[in-house]
């Protein structure tokens, strides 16, 4: 295992990157459609990326601020996100948020889909876990919420979770104060979907510890904390307070030894007990997930104390948006990162906020007052 960052270690070749999200998300979340744009920032020059037509006319407004900060991209641009560019190109690998049964219908790795998929089961992940002796909160799987019987709720304690198997974004996730919300939460689910009953982790923080394969080895790539909403995603920070890799190594070990590719992730929690802190391990997120674009970028421009959140936004074009004497500057190491740029159509922006806390906070200031 090297615990090196992974951009000392950047796989010979080059790439086309095809980060369309619409294979692997909530159904119904508007602008979902416009995340392909967000894989622009970890490109480099000799790569090929795809993006949806709609972020077209904000190519030149985002193509100047990489320009302005130093962080270099492609411009090998092709507007449209049909996986059949996968394996049109010769000697090009593929580089996509989740390989799916779609993606590997153009680039076929049986191996990689096998253990994407098998990892992306909650309930799969779970008795993996108890297999290679990983710490996870105390989980009880069932093929169906048929089968949660009285004896099972007995057994879990309140508040506890139940959770769909397979999940996005926070959606089939409910938290249950008491039997009755538990039977409510059941009743969402039809019949024969997977599900599982976990116990409620009180816990200081959540982490999100990144690896990535290159050459068939795996690599520690970023350890971050998760700025959540509920269960839902918001954002990062770096650097981590704790880097407990010892609780998730063996695990990602086991997805390269079994044709993991690309870029994965493990959900960490961080909780106080009598015996110390423990470390369990919520999830695996076997793709990209929100955490790796800001990443990359922050590790291509070398910054070591970065937060990236989602801002709201009244701006409809990049254009409109006043980065003035605030957009990153890499002599001082700080400043503002436009990362998902092509959600501005929807009244959203991803922003990395590079440098101290303090200058994040008064960053973040500025950037709501300037973006309202």
């Amino acid at each position: 295992m090297s615990a090196a960052l992974a951009h000392n270690y950047l796989p010979a070749g080059k790439y086309i990157l095809n980060h369309d999200i619409m294979s692997a998300t909530a159904e119904g979340v508007v602008g979902n459609h416009l995340y392909s744009g967000r894989a622009l920032g970890m490109s480099e020059p000799w790569d090929i990326i795809q993006l949806h037509p709609d972020l077209q006319f904000q190519w030149p407004a985002i193509s100047d601020h990489y320009r302005r900060i130093g962080l270099t991209h492609t411009h090998n641009v092709i507007w449209h996100l049909g996986l059949n560019e996968l394996g049109a190109h010769i000697g090009y690998q593929p580089s996509v948020f989740y390989f799916g049964p779609r993606e590997c219908t153009f680039w076929g790795d049986h191996e990689w889909l096998e253990t994407v998929e098998y990892i992306n089961s909650k309930n799969n992940f779970m008795a993996l876990a108890a297999e290679l002796g990983v710490d996870v909160p105390r989980t009880l799987c069932f093929d169906s919420v048929t089968d949660i019987d009285a004896g099972a709720v007995r057994e879990m304690d309140f508040p506890c979770y139940l959770k769909a198997a397979v999940s996005v974004s926070g959606v089939g996730i409910y938290r249950c104060e008491d039997e009755a919300a538990l039977t409510d939460a059941m009743g969402r689910f039809a019949e024969g979907v997977p599900v599982q009953l976990q116990e409620e982790v009180v816990a200081d923080r959540f982490l999100n510890l990144q690896y990535r394969v290159i050459d068939n080895t795996v690599v520690r790539l970023a350890a971050s904390e998760q700025l959540l909403d509920g269960p839902v995603h918001q954002g990062n920070r770096v650097p981590a307070r704790h880097t407990p890799w010892a609780a998730v190594d063996v695990m990602a070990e086991w997805l390269v030894d079994h044709g993991m590719k690309g870029i994965f992730a493990f959900d960490v929690a961080v909780a106080q007990t009598d015996a110390g802190l423990r470390f369990p391990v919520i999830e695996c997120n076997p793709r990209y997930n929100g955490a790796t674009y800001p990443t990359m970028i922050a590790q291509k421009l070398d910054i070591p104390e970065w937060s990236a959140v989602y801002m709201p936004t009244r701006r409809r074009t990049l254009s409109d948006v006043d980065l003035d004497g605030i957009e990153f500057n890499s002599r001082t190491g700080e400043g503002a990162i436009i990362v998902n740029w092509g959600t501005v159509l929807t009244g959203k922006l991803m922003i990395l906020m590079a440098g101290s806390p303090e200058f994040q906070e008064a960053l973040a200031v500025e950037l709501d007052a300037r973006l309202c």
